[in-house]
């Protein structure tokens, strides 16, 4: 492999999976950010979208680190190295989150066909399932390609849709620019939203596996939280071209683009951000797929077919698809919220201590880590 290859995959590979799995219905949709950064004011939000940074830096980093040590790239074996026996507490957790993050997709998909296409809800929706379906069975190699590739694919429309605000609203971001109004709570949104952001961490770990040593673990882990909140910063900042009536919409970004009547990018965005949900759905399951598959493998059977994969995923978006209909706000604001401080307890928590324990033990006895 050569040394630009190889720099590709364990620097940029693993951050561009992690983005293109964290900018799901509520990222993608700009209602998120809303919620987490733009009510806070223009600097409130942008020092909110700071802290989310630096936390999931040095998470990510550690846990690219640990999964290297113990050769941990599920999430089954990785939490059990941090919990012991109450590993079966996060699976919990990061069971009913999937469902909660794959009810917003659900949610967003329908308003998508709905907003821009003009199509009953129900046709995203099952294009979502199908989507989704297709890169289970197609399985880790081509889902990892696919989500590198759309992370750019995202980054170019994102920028394109900041060039839009500022040709139709530089003057009043400017000006909120100038205000340094920084509104109460910032910091705690600022947390919150790394805490349940991080929860996909365990889920996408097969993204480290060419990582072999700790200066590449710090530095993808680094990049990854780099790649996937810059465009946060990028919609945030958009959107104080409509600020305040922005914060009122339950999809930010359609409503502006329609605001400021640029009908043809709305097609291309759709375009770009139903992508996103379908690769923030498969991205998710790949790592429950890789979970059963070592499971299978230490009782000695084959892994499961791709078939069975593909049925997998239509089972468990079908269970999500009841809940998308509290709607995009409520799943957003209440839900995620709330996972938030149960991912801090048994996932954040557990590697600031645990885990700084395990890569310190090792760096002192050289000996292999037991996950």
């Amino acid at each position: 492999m050569s040394s630009v290859a190889r720099i590709f995959k364990v620097y940029i590979m693993p951050g561009c999976i992690f983005q293109s799995v964290m900018v799901g219905g509520g990222y993608g949709t700009g209602r998120e950010l809303v919620e987490y950064f733009t009510q806070y004011g223009f600097w409130g939000g942008l020092l909110g979208l700071t802290v989310s940074t630096v936390v999931m830096a040095i998470i990510l980093a550690l846990t690219f680190e640990i999964a290297r040590l113990c050769q941990a790239y599920d999430y089954r074996t990785f939490i059990r190295g941090l919990l012991g026996p109450f590993w079966v507490v996060y699976e919990v957790t990061a069971l009913v989150m999937l469902l909660l993050m794959l009810s917003v997709l659900a949610a967003a998909c329908g308003s998508i066909f709905t907003d821009a296409f003009l199509l009953p809800r129900w046709v995203g929706i099952l294009g979502m399932v199908v989507s989704i379906g297709l890169l289970a069975f197609f399985g880790r190699y081509i889902l990892s390609l696919a989500l590198t590739f759309w992370a750019f694919v995202l980054y170019a429309v994102f920028i394109a849709f900041l060039v839009i605000a500022l040709l139709h609203g530089s003057n009043e971001i400017v000006a909120h620019a100038q205000s340094w109004v920084v509104h109460d709570g910032w910091l705690t949104s600022g947390l919150k939203y790394a805490f349940y952001n991080l929860a996909i961490a365990p889920l996408v770990l097969y993204a480290a596996r060419p990582i072999e040593k700790r200066r590449e673990a710090i530095g993808a882990g680094i990049l990854a939280a780099v790649i996937s909140l810059l465009p946060g910063a990028i919609f945030h900042v958009a959107f104080f071209a409509a600020y305040p009536g922005v914060t009122e919409q339950e999809v930010p970004v359609y409503w502006m683009i329609q605001k400021f009547y640029v009908p043809g990018f709305l097609i291309i965005y759709s375009i770009m951000l139903f992508g996103t949900l379908i690769e923030t759905g498969a991205g998710s399951l790949q790592g429950v797929f890789e979970r059963i598959d070592t499971f299978l493998g230490e009782k000695g059977l084959k892994p499961l077919p791709k078939l069975a994969n593909a049925l997998i995923a239509i089972v468990t978006i079908g269970v999500s698809i009841g809940l998308s209909s509290l709607g995009v706000i409520t799943l957003v604001a209440k839900g995620y919220g709330l996972m938030a401080w149960a991912y801090m307890a048994i996932f954040i928590i557990p590697i600031l201590t645990i885990g700084i324990y395990k890569i310190i033990r090792h760096s002192r006895e050289n000996e292999v880590v037991t996950c």
